[in-house]
């Protein structure tokens, strides 16, 4: 213990002195800060439980039991569907208050109240784009639906309750650091995940990029860097499906793209978010039983953004995971069915230029008539600095995102961003329903609510069902509609009409035995709608599915095998080709060392091997080299994917795109791979020597969970994890499997195990704090308690009991 509070003390001393050397705003007064009576010395807690046995609480009309395990999950036991997530607000933000604020003021656009200046223009932008406005509008929504609205006010009033008896020592620590406190809960801030899930997974696209692209190179090359499709690919509609629908009409107009070129871009969401999930019927399964597996692959934080429950009350018993702050379980399973989501990439997001009437920007062009816009006044309250004031102008495409006042260095350009994510939605309430889901059919019921964003929903039942579905809101587009910038005064850019939901992509019981979904195509050319991505994931899924055709009489563990299988896809098919190239005659003894350790590899990017660091500091010099005409232009434009570089390479020795810019003579892709080569063993000698590394590839690619701070303090680096981008165990520096599950639907009762990067509690002064990080990292899984007999199971190590006050 003494050891504990010692690593403790000495850990916030250095937090402190990071904080002050980074200037974030609202520092606290040290005296205050430093109190041993209040200050960060009253977060350090004490091994074991520290939960007090019986609480009172206002507002119950009965008492909540609630059972902890080994995971330090609430297993919360009411009578009632209001008592019971009433409680489990009071409980989420006993262990995550903190965090639920901070994402709050993320989606918001209000970090800049506590963190200062620097978040400004992330403030700014948040707001831009619309997260704070359909936060908002989503609520509006959730008030007309008369079973879920009761379950938002419920948990705001746990979460309220718990906040309305914290004093300044019980603040969590962050608070303490940034010297503000909590504010009161709402159900508003409740609806925040469905704007920061859309934000993270369906905002990403290259539209402006794709024009510059176009102007730069013309159709021909443009084609051939930017394909649509690419391969023999494989997709998550089992190929081959026929549709017995008659598609609605859509004519692709004659018309000119507005070929306007764009200096600078906003930031896109990180290109590793992604996910995978596969179910496997009791065909392929050794006891006859349904298994479903998912991994959400997103940013790994301290706190997690997940947070696992086990809810029960009234004709609900669902477990699983949320995001902090939201009571409804986004992934998980119940008595009768289990269900995991991945994103389902598809552009949700569309760029129209804009023609204002004067400066003012009072009146905008659109079908060869003046219309009036709508201006909002947005404040920013900014600590320690003045308020800032800004004026977003609405047009009926969306925000106009783009112009002088954001990204003034793109000149007179002005667009407008019409997503998906704009429009109402009744998401929340799909999930919602999908918790009390019994089968197939209320499944599918729900699956019509789910009308935002679209996800890969991978269901699997305990009546021997596998489905997935593929729901959302989708225009019917013509080819290549949102692909590039569009002219916002043309209707003939509008959408017209959206895919009904009868046409939706689903596939129920394959022969084959499984489905499966890693953010590939989604479907192969036989659908009859124009589908469009600019960043399918070309690896994964091939991986997968290789994997569950051979695979028979799985048990879980094979399940759990594959979730963590770290077979290099990539590589298996880039490396022989660039060995190929070599010329190995050239070789000094290094080069031929690097050589042996390459072509004697696997391609599995175990933890310990040198194999994968060497392949991967060797691709990406490549990668970098081969596009470098791509990185010297003054506009924004995006590298071809690495799918279709390799497809490039391997098909064209003389590729003019080989050829270096930086130097006279005119390389080949011989020239290049040998060069780049050379240039990969120099470098990890010089990493070597150096920095003392071995060139393991845990420590070369350092998997870190970081602490949403970014204060390396509270961060878990030196991961020892393998895996990489690409790769179904998709753990690379910062980004990963968020969480995993693997459910088997054993009809006498489901059974679960699960696992995450970091724990329950986000007190960094807790000896439980990232507790599970070593368990993810060499795939080890935690059982998940449920069941009928949950109070007498010996997994329980903690019972709470909260009675009305």
């Amino acid at each position: 213990m003494k050891t504990f509070r010692f690593i403790f003390f000495l850990t916030i001393t250095i937090a402190l002195g990071v904080s002050l050397n980074t200037r974030i705003a609202g520092v606290p007064p040290l005296g205050k800060f430093l109190s041993p009576f209040h200050g960060f010395w009253q977060n350090a807690e004490e091994p074991g439980i520290n939960y007090e046995e019986t609480l009172d609480m206002e507002g119950l009309t009965a008492p909540v039991t609630v059972y902890y395990d080994e995971m330090r999950i609430p297993h919360i036991y009411a009578e009632n569907e209001t008592d019971l997530h009433r409680v489990q607000g009071y409980l989420t933000a006993r262990d995550r208050l903190w965090q639920m604020d901070f994402f709050s003021r993320l989606v918001f656009g209000r970090l800049s109240e506590v963190l200062g200046e620097r978040t400004l223009n992330f403030d700014r932008f948040n707001r831009r784009i619309g997260l704070k406005k359909m936060t908002e509008d989503l609520l509006v929504t959730i008030q007309s639906d008369p079973d879920l609205l009761p379950v938002l006010n419920a948990y705001s009033d746990g979460v309220n309750a718990y906040i309305d008896q914290l004093t300044y020592a019980q603040y969590p620590l962050e608070f303490k650091l940034l010297n503000y406190k909590p504010e009161a809960w709402s159900p508003l801030k409740s609806c925040l995940a469905y704007a920061m899930l859309s934000n993270t997974l369906s905002r990403g696209e290259s539209d402006l990029e794709n024009t510059n692209a176009l102007a730069l190179f013309g159709r021909d090359m443009f084609n051939m860097l930017y394909p649509d499709q690419l391969g023999n690919l494989d997709p998550v509609i089992p190929k081959g499906k026929k549709w017995s629908f008659d598609p609605l009409k859509v004519i692709k107009p004659t018309l000119e793209y507005p070929l306007t070129k764009t200096k600078k871009t906003i930031d896109k969401p990180h290109p590793l978010n992604g996910s995978n999930n596969f179910a496997v019927s009791a065909s392929k399964s050794k006891n006859g039983h349904v298994m479903l597996a998912n991994e959400p692959d997103l940013e790994l934080t301290l706190p997690s953004i997940w947070y696992a429950y086990h809810l029960h009350a009234d004709d609900k018993n669902v477990m699983g995971v949320t995001v902090p702050g939201t009571p409804v379980i986004l992934i998980g399973f119940n008595d009768s069915i289990s269900w995991g989501v991945t994103n389902s990439p598809r552009d949700q997001v569309d760029w129209y230029s804009i023609q204002f009437r004067d400066e003012n920007r009072n009146e905008y062009l659109y079908n060869n008539q003046w219309f009036k816009t709508d201006k909002q006044l947005e404040v920013f309250k900014i600590a320690g600095d003045a308020t800032y004031t800004d004026t977003i102008v609405y047009v009926h495409h969306g925000p106009v995102v783009y112009d002088r006042n954001f990204f003034p260095e793109n000149g007179k350009t002005n667009y407008a961003m019409k997503w998906i994510a704009h429009y109402p939605s009744t998401t929340i309430n799909a999930m919602y329903e999908i918790n009390k889901a019994r089968n197939y059919e209320d499944f599918t019921k729900a699956m019509m609510k789910f009308q935002g964003p679209p996800q890969n929903f991978m269901f699997g039942s305990a009546k021997g069902d596998i489905a997935v579905w593929l729901p959302g809101k989708f225009p019917v587009k013509w080819r290549e509609q949102g692909k590039l910038l569009m002219d916002g005064s043309n209707s003939a850019y509008e959408w017209k009409s959206y895919i009904p939901f009868e046409h939706s992509l689903f596939a129920k019981n394959p022969e084959r035995g499984f489905l499966s979904s890693a953010n590939q195509h989604p479907v192969d050319t036989l659908y009859p709608y124009y589908i469009y991505d600019h960043n399918y994931e070309y690896y994964r899924g091939r991986r997968i599915n290789d994997r569950l055709r051979i695979l028979n009489d799985m048990l879980p563990k094979d399940m759990m095998k594959l979730q963590n299988d770290n077979f290099n896809y990539m590589a298996s098919e880039s490396l022989p080709m660039m060995l190929d190239y070599l010329d190995t005659g050239s070789f000094d003894t290094q080069g031929w060392n690097y050589y042996k350790t390459l072509s004697e590899w696997d391609y599995f990017n175990e933890p310990s091997l040198k194999a994968p660091s060497v392949y991967q500091l060797w691709w990406d010099i490549l990668y970098v080299q081969i596009w470098d005409e791509v990185d010297t232009v003054s506009i924004a434009i995006d590298r071809p994917n690495k799918y279709v570089t390799i497809d490039l390479l391997k098909r064209d020795s003389s590729l003019v795109f080989a050829d270096i810019l930086s130097t006279d003579r005119k390389e080949t892709t011989r020239d290049l791979i040998n060069l780049t080569y050379q240039k990969a063993i120099d470098s990890l000698d010089v990493r070597m020597s150096e920095n003392d590394e071995d060139l393991s590839w845990y420590t070369f690619k350092n998997t870190t969970v970081r602490h949403l701070l970014r204060l390396d303090p509270f961060s878990v680096d030196q991961v020892r994890v393998g895996g990489y981008a690409s790769i179904v165990n998709a753990a690379s520096k910062g980004h990963g499997p968020s969480w995993r599950m693997v459910v088997e639907m054993d009809p006498a009762g489901t059974k679960a195990w699960g696992v995450y990067p970091g724990s329950q509690t986000g007190n960094p002064g807790s000896p439980l704090y990232g507790h599970m990080i070593s368990r993810w990292a060499t795939g080890e899984y935690y059982p998940l308690l449920f069941g009928p007999d949950v109070k007498n199971s010996d997994q329980v190590i903690f019972t709470q009991t909260i009675q009305p006050q």
